[in-house]
């Protein structure tokens, strides 16, 4: 398994206000997760504490299905795995803008059953970055998200976190995909 961080973060731009300004590829379309349909068996790899120099890593297992929704224009998927002996479930909910072709990605999960605020992306050559702004820990940091689909059959999603908007980033989760079935 490898940790797939070898490939670089785009540089991250700014308006005047300071907000982030995210453009979308060229090719950028609603049939970009169209691999992702079906059900999945995921290797995880989790940094055991973010933002505080940690190296040491904990596996597991999870499960995921994704389905697609709003006559293809969005889909959602269900994250199941266990934690400390307990059941843990999480979801994504994916919505393709039409008008600015940005993929948006919203995440919550059994824990805090909120909404976390959204990633915005796009895809480009099979590789796809999906930026936020957040709060961990008290503190402002940029979220990416990075879908590696270059081989559809096992693509890898990872996530890194940054404090100082994007010069540095901490890769702290990848998830490496193997299909179970294909619908």
């Amino acid at each position: 398994m490898t940790k797939n961080d070898t490939i670089e973060i785009p540089a991250v731009k700014f308006d005047a206000n300071g907000e982030l300004i995210i453009t979308a590829s060229a090719t950028s379309s609603a049939q970009d997760f169209d691999f992702y349909e079906g059900k999945w068996k995921l290797q995880n790899r989790k940094l055991k504490s973010r933002l505080s120099n940690c190296t040491e890593w904990t596996a597991f297992e999870s499960t995921q299905e994704m389905y697609r929704v709003l006559n293809g224009i969005g889909n959602i998927d269900n994250f199941l795995a266990t934690f400390d002996g307990k059941p843990f479930e999480g979801m994504s909910v994916r919505l393709f803008n039409p008008k600015t072709r940005l993929w948006a990605i919203y995440w919550a999960d059994s824990n805090e059953g909120i909404l976390q605020p959204p990633v915005f992306g796009s895809f480009e050559n099979n590789i796809a970055y999906f930026f936020t702004k957040d709060n961990f820990n008290g503190k402002p940091i940029l979220v990416v998200f990075r879908w590696d689909v270059r081989d559809q059959e096992h693509p890898i999603w990872s996530q890194a976190f940054s404090e100082d908007n994007g010069k540095n980033w901490e890769w702290n989760w990848y998830m490496y995909f193997s299909r179970f079935e294909k619908q």
